[in-house]
Parts: structure tokens; sequence; C-alpha cells
């Protein structure tokens, strides 16, 4: 903090410390925060979302995801908030914009704000992960999404509602299927085993009487019940939206049974949770919100590990309804006012604190204080305690293995500050006979298009162009556009958006996903197998331009040759 306050933080500029390697290097960074920025300009979503949730995590892609933005400043060039006398930002460097496209072995690099990755986490981590987290969440969610889907091929109203809730849901779905299939394929843990062998014998012969990896072994036995508790919790109760929304009453419970009443908090508390209502209960169906809500609560009546679960299963769920979710759930949304913003607001508009019974009673309200309450009262210490037990061991771990990497680079973790990362456009074989080429044209979309479902609606000016092979300047020298491309740069999640440079610097494309079978890479980095995906930059200027016609922005590009 003291070495922060010597540069002269402002809104304007800020200043991070960072910790990498675990600690063992900390580098300071300032930034510019410029904070009047403003949309140029956006594809419409069947461009910028092609393929939707179908095509993510996947390739080949043909998805044009991208915006365009302007910075403003003000009359000095320098960050300003927002002023209507602020011009376009003048930047002391800029990136040229390359049109000749990329061929396979390329170099590229890619920089970004990576968020995490844990390369150098030991085996007893990932056998955690990929045997009790990741299994469990993909059952979840799977069951979630199929409700949801479900419900969405029925009514076009419901597709609207639920469509970026589906998305959310399914983004981590189907990226844990993608990482456990690649630390199996990879045999990620028996090599890290092998390791760690290997790093016991060198531990013995320079740190006799280090028992690291043993610690790491006793620490993630003890871990695993309160870890998988966690999960339990954002799994089947955080992510579950009237259970997360119940949650924000407490607030108004508090204030309701707090004396002398604070009238004015209490009031403005209430007009608080009415003014949610409306952006809530725009998109939420009973009945989906009640398949959901049966599904979860299953989920945690089963809970198997050895720590405590939340009252309400015991104390009602197991006395009262035998355990049968199912009739429990019948009568939670029955007899809950939660899910009725028409009662819900009549209920506010004459609030009073003694009005607070209501809600305390509520079996919605009931159910989700308990789970709330397990977490906070029950398993939050206990998890925290223990994962910072193992924060300390990792800690340590990373200082010896960097004392045994002595005279050799190695790449820390990503921690969400600016990194370059650097490989070579190239193709890959995901599995026996079956090989991926390194690009994807804009017949691919053609082949794709499917004017009965939604993300894969093809726009008739698109077609048109198409038709006409009216590219412009923006085509490859093949006579095709192409529309993206893959390479071997590790990237994770955090770089969406990001410059893809060629070796003389020059913007050749936009980061926005990697493959499939490369979602391992934030725990193992396999070359093989892991690619990121770029939208190329000149289907971006193609679309921005022969579709768009706005070349008025094209102008105030530099690009090359």
């Amino acid at each position: 903090s003291a070495l922060i306050k010597k540069y002269e933080p402002t809104k304007f500029k800020q200043v991070d410390v960072k910790a990498f390697f675990y600690g063992h290097q900390y580098i300071l960074m300032t930034y510019t925060v410029f904070r009047d920025v403003r949309l140029v300009g956006a594809p419409p979503s069947n461009i910028g979302k092609f393929g939707g949730d179908t095509d993510n995590w996947m390739w080949p892609r043909h998805t044009g995801d991208f915006s365009v933005f302007r910075i403003y400043a003000d009359a000095e060039n320098k960050a300003a908030d927002y002023s209507i006398y602020n011009k376009p930002y003048q930047a002391v460097q800029h990136l040229k914009i390359s049109l000749k496209g990329v061929n396979e072995g390329d170099f590229t690099m890619v920089y970004g704000y990576p968020g995490r990755t844990q390369e150098y986490l030991p085996s007893y981590a990932l056998k955690l992960i990929t045997e009790k987290v990741n299994p469990f969440r993909i059952q979840l969610r799977r069951e979630r999404l199929d409700i949801m889907s479900a419900a969405m091929n029925a009514n076009a109203k419901t597709r609207i509602q639920y469509s970026a809730k589906y998305a959310s849901v399914a983004n981590g779905w189907k990226k844990w299927i993608g990482e456990n299939k690649g630390i199996k394929r990879m045999n990620a843990i028996q090599t890290k085993q092998q390791e760690e062998i290997e790093f016991n014998k060198w531990l013995d012969s320079t740190h006799n009487g280090d028992q690291i990896i043993a610690n790491f072994e006793k620490e993630y036995k003890t871990l695993t019940d309160y870890e998988m508790a966690y999960y339990y919790f954002i799994e089947a109760g955080y992510y579950q939206e009237l259970v997360r929304y119940a949650w924000r009453f407490k607030k108004l419970g508090e204030l309701s049974n707090t004396k002398p009443i604070d009238s004015l908090k209490l009031k403005a508390e209430v007009e608080n949770i009415k003014s949610g209502l409306g952006s809530f209960f725009k998109d939420y169906d009973r009945k989906i919100d009640q398949e959901l809500f049966l599904a979860t609560a299953k989920a945690y009546n089963n809970f198997p590990y050895n720590a405590p679960k939340p009252a309400v299963f015991e104390e009602i769920i197991a006395k009262k309804y035998n355990n049968n979710i199912e009739a429990y759930t019948a009568d939670v949304y029955k007899n809950t006012i939660l899910n009725d913003n028409i009662k819900l607001l009549k209920f506010l508009d004459n609030y009073s604190p003694k009005d607070w019974e209501k809600i305390a009673g509520d079996p919605l309200f009931i159910y989700a204080s308990s789970i709330l309450k397990n977490y906070q009262d029950s398993i939050f210490a206990e998890y925290n305690y223990r994962s910072k037990r193992i924060d300390s061991l990792q800690q340590r771990y990373m200082q010896l293995i960097l004392e045994k990497n002595k005279g050799h680079q190695l790449y820390p973790d990503a921690n969400s500050t600016l990194r370059i990362a650097y490989g070579k456009v190239e193709g890959y074989e995901p599995r026996d006979g079956v090989e991926y080429k390194y690009f994807t044209t804009l017949s691919g979309i053609m082949a794709k298009e499917n004017p009965n479902i939604y993300d894969y609606v093809v726009e008739p000016k698109l077609k048109e162009l198409y038709r006409k092979k009216d590219y412009g300047q923006y085509g490859d020298k093949d006579g095709k556009m192409h529309v993206c491309f893959i390479a071997s740069n590790h990237t994770t999640g955090g770089n969406s958006g990001s410059p893809v440079l060629n070796a003389q610097g020059h913007l050749i494309g936009l980061n926005f996903d990697r493959n499939w079978e490369g979602t391992m890479s934030d725990l193992k980095y396999d070359p093989d197998q892991c690619r990121n995906i770029t939208l190329d930059i000149r289907y971006c200027l193609f679309i921005i331009d022969k579709y768009a016609g706005a070349d008025r922005l094209i102008k105030e590009m530099d690009l090359v040759i």
C-alpha cells in the first residue's frame, strides 16, 4: 500500500502490485485509465455470435466476434471523464492492420489479460478437480440445460428469456467436459505423479526431510469434503435463480428487526427491492424455475460428503416430507410469494416491520436462508482455513520448483495482468483419422445455414456478397473469404478480444476462444492439441466495409499489405 501511494494513483492513473509465482516475485504496474469510451459499432448477432452455444469452444468455427469502440480524451489529449467537448484520443502508437492473412507455420503472438491458469498444481489437486469437482458440476448443469432446452424449443418467448441464462450454464459445462477429456488423454495426473517422484528424489538430495508432496496428499484429503460443500453451495444454491433472489430480502429482515426502526433505511430498502422486480421477472418463468429448483434440491439432498448440510433437508424435507423432494418442491412453489411479481409488489407497497413475519415464514425464503446460513456458519471458515493451508504449501512448493529450475526461465501462471503468449498458425488432429485445417471460410457459414435455428441464420446481404464473391480487398489469395484461424498460443479466459499480431507486429486477428480439445490448458498445456481461435481481421474489415457500408471507419485505419 505504501508503494502504491508513492506512485500517486488517481482515478485516471491506476497502480497495481501483483504477485507472480505464488508470491516469489512482485511486479508494479501503472495504467492510464480512459473513462470516456464509446461504442462505434458491432455486427448483427447472427454474424457476431454465429454458431451460438452449439459451436462454443469448438473448431471449425465461423463466428464474426468483434465490436468497435473509440476512446475520447480532453483538449490536451489526456484521460478525462465523459464530456461532449472531448475529442477522439490520439495514440502515441497504434497497430497497423495486415491484409496479407496467415499461412500455416506463421509466427503469431497474443497480448492481453488472461485471468487464471494453474500449471504448478500437484497431482492431488488435479485428481480433486477432474474426479470430484468437475463430474458433479457437469452432471448438475446437464440436468439444468436439459430443462431449459426443452422449454426454449417449445416456446419462442422462452427462448428469448432463457438464451443468455442457458449460454452462461453451458459455457462452463462444455469447458469442464473438454478439460476432463484433455487431462485424461494426456495422462496428466500420472505424468504429474511421476514428476513428483523425481521431485522427491531431488528434494532428498537438497532438502532432506522436506515432506511437501506427502503434506499435499494429507491436506487435499482433509480439503475434499469442504471443497465439495463449497461447490454444492455454488451450483445447487447460488446458481438456483430464485434462491439467490430470495437472499435479497435478508437485509430487509435485518432492518425490520432492528430496534429502534430506522424508517428511512427501511423505506429505501423496500424501494430498492421494488425497483429490481421488473428486471428479474422480465426473464423469469415459474414453471421452468420450479423444475430447476427440483433438480438442484435433489442434488443437495444427496450430498455425500463429510461436511455440514443445510438444516432444511433434515428438519423439513426429511421429517415432514420423508425426503419426497417432488412434494416439497410443489408445496414451496405453491405457497411462496417470492415467485410472483404481482403478489410481491402488492405486499411491498404497504410494507411495515410487522410484515416481515410473512417473508420469514415463506417456504422459499426458509429454504434459501438455510442454504446461506449453512455456508456462512458451517462451511466458509473451515473451507477458507483448509484452503489457506494448501496455499501456504503451494507457495513453498513454487519456491522449491524455482530453486530446482534455477537458470531456466519458467512461465508464471496468469493473474489477470498484461502478458504475451506466442505460437504459430497450425491445424491439429483431435482424434484418429481426423485432421483440422488452420482456417475457415465464408463457404462454411453457408454450409451451416439453417433458417429454423436462430444461431445459424445467415443475413440476406451476407449471402448476396458471398454469391457475388464481392470480398473487396479482404479476400484471400486463394479467392475465398477467410473467417477464422487457429494457432498454438496459450490463452485462457480474459483473452477474448486480445489482439493477435504477426512477426512484424501487425494486427492479423482478434482472439475470442479456445478449441474444446485444449480446454485443459489452464491446468496442463499440450502444444499438439491446444489452439486459440482467432477472428481473421480481414473478415472483421469485410463486415465493416462491404456488409455495413462503414468505409469511413476503414479510412481511419492503417492498412498494410
